[in-house]
This record gives structure tokens, C-alpha cells and sequence, in this order.
């Protein structure tokens, strides 16, 4: 079997001789009346015309032999049939096709509509130009990419062999746009807030950090979009939201990415309770309307299968009783160093449960005791307050918050947003005593925001979900990784 590298020679052998031929290989412009998805939905309309018309594509197969080829081209993620036949060309035209094309090219064709007799819509070729020579082969249609490594760094082949993965993305894009048109409807506000930032906040979790060179400062690059939109609410705004990029230094696996899409809004005057309902319905609207089907497998990071049902009530159940449920833990009472005895029963290690928040050893007993047993859509209200210092506080120490779990996995974490300025200053104050002990999975006190509250912030309900994990569910997939074009890699050695 000849190397990557004879091959390539071969095609730059024909390349060449296009050129010498006097077709440009790489023109800027080529003859196309339409895509292929317009020709198959037309076919009928155009055929009853007799008019010669133009399609471009990429070659994915040629058969046939002697004096006519059965050339089959994609474009627009659908496939069609051309006819290329001896006596219909000049013969120099021809040859130079059955020289000079190989499987990968992209290439224009002009000729009439018929019907084979096996019944295969196609295009008789009259005229044909290259419209791009491809210089290396394309992955064998059999098989295709198997190493997962290669898949994600040459997406676009992936994309372009297997239909179910170009679908896929176009899923996705589907899923964003119904998210902008469900709060579009509901009078809320798109905005774009940065990314590159002086000082993270909105969630707990370690950062990526650069440096501004001009300014001559550090940076950081954000891990949520809450601060600045609440902020934002002061101004004016009651109803916001963005989709957008956050980044977070933590561990990889299948459920886990480090640059990842989050889609976060905040509504003045709406309560948890809306927000919990608002989160149902957009969901299973979704579920029907773009994927059309509300039964889901879904996978666990180990690639355990288990299957997610969208229909019906979603259910509701505190934090406090879960973990009671499941390890008979009082989280009420619970003191910190009761809880650092627990989380190490539940798999934490020693060193981390003594420099770790009691919030956050709490969290590690939820998420291995309870949460993975969760399947169906239900959300966990009432977490730890320590846990949610930007949320509004109950009077038991736990926070008015929800969290929607599905098949063990966390998809929306949903508040009802603390506004006062002075509680606010308290629990971040607590949380950077929390970082000076140890824990690093905590938020600094933030004096821009916290300005900004002393302004007056509207009494709201906030939202955050990750498309990415959301994608992976409506399209079954083990990896969110296959729900990115370029998820981050190390380079090859």
C-alpha cells in the first residue's frame, strides 16, 4: 500500500498536469446553479424542464469503467449521482477527468436531469471543472476513523465520512438557536460580557491565568458570567442572557472539558420557583421540537448506559434529604469536623478534607453517595448555604437554590440571587477565610461587585447550564468531546 506522502505526490503529479491542460486547479469562481439539497428538492420541477443547470460537490465515489463513470458527489451533507459517458464529451475532456480526479475533489458539473434505469436521480455530465484538487486521500469509507485521538483532532473528516456526526452538529446548532427563541420570547435581552478578566467569580473553580501586556497585569479567563450580569441588572436591564465561552483548570474526563459553553440568565421579579418551571418547559420543548423524541441514552464517564426519560412530572427533593436518605447525615447540625470524618468514609483524602470548606466536603458526600443515583430529571434544592454564597440564605443554613441532576450528572444549577450587600460581603469574607486555609475551590471577595450591589440590585432568579453536557444528552453521546468541533488536545509529540 503506498505512504500518505507517495500518494500526495501523485496527486500534485496531477495537479500539474491540469494546469498544463489549462484548467486551473484552485479557480476563484465555478459554475453552480444549486446546492445538492435544492437539485433532490426540485429534482422533479427542473428534470420537466430540460434545462442544462450546475452543481458542485465533493467526489465520494467513482464506479464504472470505459466509456462511462457513475460519479457520486456530496455537498451540503447529501449525496448525488452524475453521469459521465465517452460520447458525451470530448475526448481530451475525458481523459483528463479519468487522469486527474481522485476521490476528495471538489469539482463543478453542467449537464442535464434524468432518471437511470434503476430508478437513481443523476446528472448527465455535458461540461466539468476542478473546483478544488485534493492532495491527501480520504479516510476509508468502510471504516472510517476508529483512533478516538484522530477523530478529534480532524474533526472535519469525521464530519464529512459519517453522516450521523455532521447531523450531530447541526443538532447542536439547533439546540442554541431554540434556547435564544424561547428567551427571546419571553422579552429577555442577549448580552456579551468578558472573558478576559481581572478577577473570576461566579462559581468555585480553579483558573486559567495570563498576563495583559500592555497594562502589565495578570488575568484571568472566566469561569461564569454571574457577577457581571448582575451587575448589569443594576443598570437596568430586568431580563438578560448570554451564551457563551467559560474556562475552568480542572481535571479531564468523558463528563469534564476545560473550555466549555455555558448558557446563563437572570430575570429582576421572577422567583425559584419560575425558574425551576422555565427550566422544565424549555427542556422538554427542546426535547420534542428540535430532537423529536423525549427518551434519551445516556452515559455515564465510565460509559455506562442508562436511559433518561423527559416526560412526565420532574420531581423535587431537598439536599438535606437525599444525603439523609442515603448515609443518614444531618447536614443541619453537622459540624466541620464531622464532615471531614465523612468525606474521607466517601472516598476524600485526608490531606484535601483538612484544608477543604465544610460546603464543599458536604458536596463531595452528596455527589458520591446520592447524586449518581439519580436518573430521570429531578431537581436538588436547598444546598449547603456555605456552598452557594450568591444565593439568597435560609434561616437552616442551606441556600435557595436548585440544582437539575439527570443520569448522575449535573445540568443547571438555578438561585434565588442574594442582593443584600451586607450578607454578600459576609459569605465572601467567610470564602477567602475558606482559600487562606487551603481551599483553593473558593471565590475571593470581589469590590466591583459588591459596589455595584450597594448601588441596588432588583430582587432575581438566575440560571446557569452547559450546552455541551446538554448536547450530549439529546444526542446520546459517551463523550462530550463529540459534541465539540475542536476539543482541546495535547499536541502530538
Amino acid at each position: 500500500m503506498a505512504s500518505i506522502d507517495e500518494l500526495k505526490a501523485i496527486r500534485l503529479q496531477k495537479l500539474d498536469k491540469l494546469k498544463a491542460m489549462g484548467m486551473n486547479p484552485y479557480p476563484s469562481v465555478v459554475a453552480r446553479d444549486y446546492t445538492i439539497p435544492e437539485l433532490k428538492q426540485k429534482f422533479d420541477e427542473l428534470s420537466n424542464s430540460e434545462k442544462s443547470i450546475s452543481i458542485c460537490g465533493r467526489v465520494m465515489a467513482v464506479r464504472g469503467q470505459g466509456a462511462i463513470l457513475f460519479v457520486v458527489l456530496q455537498d451540503g451533507g447529501e449525496k448525488f449521482q452524475t453521469v459521465l459517458k465517452k460520447d458525451e464529451l470530448p475526448e481530451d475532456v475525458f481523459s483528463l477527468f479519468v487522469d486527474c480526479v481522485d476521490i476528495g475533489d471538489f469539482i463543478s458539473v453542467t449537464g442535464t436531469l434524468f432518471v437511470t434505469a434503476r430508478g437513481e436521480q443523476s446528472v448527465l455530465i455535458k461540461e466539468w471543472a476542478m473546483a478544488t484538487k485534493s492532495l491527501q486521500p480520504l479516510p476509508d469509507k468502510w471504516h472510517g476513523i476508529q483512533d478516538d485521538d484522530e477523530r478529534f483532532r480532524k474533526r472535519y473528516l469525521e464530519i464529512l465520512m459519517e453522516k450521523e456526526v455532521y447531523d450531530r452538529f447541526i443538532i447542536r446548532s439547533k439546540v442554541v438557536k431554540a434556547i435564544r427563541e424561547f428567551f427571546d420570547k419571553k422579552n429577555f435581552l442577549e448580552v456579551e460580557t468578558p472573558i478576559l478578566q481581572n478577577q473570576a467569580g461566579g462559581a468555585m473553580a480553579k483558573v486559567f491565568e495570563t498576563h495583559h501586556n500592555d497594562y502589565n497585569i495578570d488575568m484571568v479567563l472566566r469561569i461564569a458570567m454571574e457577577l457581571d450580569h448582575k451587575i448589569l441588572t443594576v443598570g437596568g436591564y430586568e431580563r438578560i442572557y448570554e451564551i457563551g465561552k467559560n474556562f475552568r483548570n480542572e481535571g479531564s474526563d468523558p463528563t469534564h472539558i476545560q473550555e466549555f459553553t455555558m448558557m446563563e440568565w437572570y430575570a429582576a421579579y421572577q422567583t425559584l420557583e419560575t425558574n425551576i418551571e422555565w427550566t422544565e418547559e424549555l427542556l422538554k420543548n427542546i426535547a420534542s421540537t428540535v430532537v423529536g423524541k423525549t427518551a434519551f441514552t445516556v452515559y455515564d464517564k465510565e460509559g455506562n448506559a442508562t436511559e433518561v426519560h423527559f416526560d412526565g412530572v420532574w420531581p423535587k427533593i431537598s439536599f438535606a434529604d437525599l444525603v439523609k436518605e442515603n448515609t443518614g447525615i444531618d447536614i443541619t447540625i453537622i459540624t466541620l469536623e464531622d464532615a471531614r470524618k465523612e468525606a474521607m468514609k466517601w472516598g476524600m483524602d485526608e490531606k484535601e478534607a483538612n484544608i477543604t470548606g465544610r460546603g464543599n466536603l458536604l458536596d463531595h458526600i452528596y455527589k458520591k453517595s446520592s447524586r449518581w443515583k439519580i436518573i430521570n430529571p429531578t431537581f436538588i434544592t436547598d444546598f449547603p448555604g456555605d456552598l452557594k454564597p450568591l444565593a439568597q440564605q435560609n434561616d437552616d443554613g442551606t441556600a435557595k437554590v436548585a440544582q437539575l441532576v439527570i443520569a448522575g450528572a449535573e445540568i443547571t444549577n438555578q438561585y434565588a440571587e442574594l442582593v443584600n450587600p451586607i450578607i454578600q460581603r459576609d459569605l465572601l469574607v467567610s470564602q477567602a477565610k475558606a482559600k487562606e486555609g487551603g481551599d483553593v475551590e473558593t471565590m475571593d471577595i470581589d469590590e466591583r461587585f459588591l459596589t455595584a450591589m450597594e448601588h441596588g440590585m432588583p430582587p432575581m432568579t438566575g440560571f446557569g447550564m452547559g450546552i455541551d453536557r446538554i448536547v450530549a444528552i439529546f444526542t446520546e453521546q459517551k463523550n462530550l468531546r463529540d459534541t465539540i468541533f475542536f476539543p482541546i488536545l495535547k499536541p502530538k509529540e
